[in-house]
């Protein structure tokens, strides 16, 4: 089984028990961060995903990496996250499906009350599994088409719209651009007390995205040049006892090195942990504008 536990600079071998059991990282919030695969450079992201959690010093992350694409039978039987010790897990992956023992250990793990953190190219994953399409609440790619796999969600107006007639397949982002983010739900523990409005790095902006859209709600979304609407950024899902919080931003480096993404990152996986946002809840005073970007120095 391979984990790393990760510092804001580096992810080191971990050794021993999966979750320090020192009385300084009791009051933490455990995050297992899940990587390994993916059509986006995990290698690079990951520790951009750890330095974010961990720069707000309430946050324990421990990574597991699963076994390459290629990786054999007996690398990928021996690959089983611990998830019932996470407060919280977070996924930075996208590729090859797991074994049919880790799903099953993923769905008792969220829907018995576990936090989920879907991030970017992780609603791209596992097009096919009902239960992690559940989750996610929408996503794209991965064979995905709306209508067949569940209603287009966007906005009109400051209205959730769910359209499954246009017959297309789900999933689209155009050039990478910094784009304006609008919290439609201001009330939410993520987005309470953060501006409205704020700049986001360059990135990719997602649309299109479809799925079960079953007990979700959307917090925040940006423009999308290519449909013309407004497309969910910022989604919570209910999926049993479980929270789950998505957001399709974060394709790469630059994208996640912004003041914005590092917040509401720290409050999305906080709320997926405990159902509120208290130990992140302070507005960062470099904070991006509606119309000005803020981006975090790398260390």
């Amino acid at each position: 089984m391979k984990y790393r536990f990760a510092s804001t600079a580096s992810a080191i071998a971990l050794a021993g028990s999966l979750f320090c059991d020192a009385a300084q990282g009791a009051d933490l919030i455990k995050v297992l961060l899940l990587d390994g695969q993916n059509n986006h450079n995990w290698k690079a992201t990951t520790p951009v995903l750890v330095e974010a959690l961990k720069s707000s010093k309430q946050f324990e992350v421990v990574v597991s990496t699963s076994p390459p694409n290629n990786g054999s039978k007996e690398d990928w039987d021996q690959w089983r996250p611990a998830f019932s010790k996470a407060d919280v897990v977070l996924s930075n992956y996208n590729g090859k499906d797991w074994p049919q023992e880790v799903q099953k250990s993923f769905i008792d793990y969220v829907k018995s009350g576990g936090g989920l953190v879907i991030v970017h190219a992780a609603d791209n994953s596992f097009g096919k599994w009902k239960e992690y399409n559940q989750m996610i609440g929408v996503g794209g790619w991965g064979g995905r088409k709306v209508g067949r796999d569940g209603p287009w969600v966007h906005v009109v107006d400051g209205k959730v719209v769910r359209d499954s007639e246009s017959k297309v397949n789900g999933g689209a982002h155009g050039p990478r651009n910094p784009f304006l983010v609008e919290h439609i739900d201001t009330k939410h523990p993520i987005t309470k007390g953060l501006p409205e409005k704020w700049l986001h790095q360059k990135d990719e902006l997602y649309c299109r995205l479809c799925g079960p859209a079953e007990n979700m709600e959307v917090q925040g979304t940006a423009p999308s040049p290519m449909t013309k609407r407004n497309e969910p950024m910022l989604m919570t899902i209910a999926y049993g006892d479980g929270r789950v919080f998505h957001t399709p931003m974060g394709h790469d480096v630059e994208a996640m090195r912004c003041r914005g993404f590092f917040t509401i990152i720290q409050r999305g996986t906080e709320w997926a942990a405990t159902g509120e946002v208290k130990r992140t809840a302070k507005v960062p005073s470099d904070f991006p504008t509606a119309d000005k970007i803020s981006v975090v120095p790398a260390p």
